[in-house]
């Protein structure tokens, strides 16, 4: 116990504030992943059900709009408005890679992979449906729910290039820095992921196509990956403070030392 608390000294305002408002928190103990195989935990449906929901809600809700702010000395500045909400997938999958480890985390990515492949293919469904001659809205339908294919089947690979990549550069370093530093595998595996991520998807989405110029292909993908590594980065004490409460509520810290890295193995 008194190496939990020296190791996570970094959690120790956010174990004061949980004990005070959150009952039957626990101590911390280090476990092998796979001593948790098959063993249900407290909290672990919730974050999944998160991490899909916010994974379909920034695709259906903010990938098609792009959004203006006025940056002080810059001017007017154009963004993805998706660009403020998907990183939180990223994050969550840190939280759950971090907290439940590399196998259970690899579980949601393919839960959301699925949910994202469904989603395609219903809304393709829907916008393809004859709509009844006194219904005016197909135009808006269309608008926003058409999907071009090459970008919807980009999307799908970069997630799942991505998502891995996260997690297991997360589950490694964890390893390595013997659990000490989240902030330094928090942030170090979103570079890695977000990397992966851009580098799937925009040449896989506009490379080549009408006004992408290699140039501007390269521009995009660069501003983005670097506004989402910065958005991890600012929610790096939520993270904290989320992975705080989690590990005492579930009362382990679990390590992938001996983990099945490869993504096709479902079993946990």
């Amino acid at each position: 116990m008194g190496h939990d608390l020296v190791r996570l000294t970094g959690f120790d305002f956010v174990f004061f504030i949980t004990d005070l408002f959150v009952p039957n928190l626990q101590p911390i103990r280090p476990v092998d992943a796979q001593d948790l195989a098959h063993k249900p935990m407290r909290y672990f449906d919730f974050m999944m059900a998160g991490f899909v929901t916010i994974l379909l809600l920034s695709n259906v809700l903010g990938a098609g709009k792009v959004a203006r702010v006025h940056l002080p000395l810059i001017g007017e500045w154009p963004f993805g408005a998706g660009i403020l909400f998907f990183p939180l997938g990223y994050l969550l999958g840190d939280i759950l890679t971090e907290v439940y480890g590399y196998a259970r985390a690899r579980r949601c990515v393919w839960a959301g992979f699925a949910a994202l492949l469904f989603m395609a293919f219903m809304a393709w469904v829907v916008v393809a449906l004859p709509p009844a001659p006194d219904w005016t809205g197909q135009a808006a339908y269309e608008q926003v729910f058409g999907q071009v294919p090459r970008i919807v089947f980009a999307s799908l690979t970069a997630f799942w290039f991505g998502e891995f990549a996260n997690s297991f550069v997360l589950a490694r370093m964890k390893v390595w820095t013997r659990g000490e530093k989240l902030w330094t595998r928090t942030i170090g595996s979103t570079v890695v992921g977000q990397a992966v991520d851009s580098i799937v998807f925009y040449p896989l989405a506009f490379l080549g196509a009408a006004g992408w110029t290699p140039a501007l292909v390269l521009k995009v993908l660069v501003t983005n990956w670097a506004l989402k590594v910065g958005w991890e980065v600012l929610l790096t004490p939520v993270t904290y403070a989320v992975v705080g409460f989690l590990k005492r509520a579930e009362g382990v810290d679990v390590f992938d030392n001996h983990t099945d890295f490869s993504p096709f193995v479902t079993d946990i």
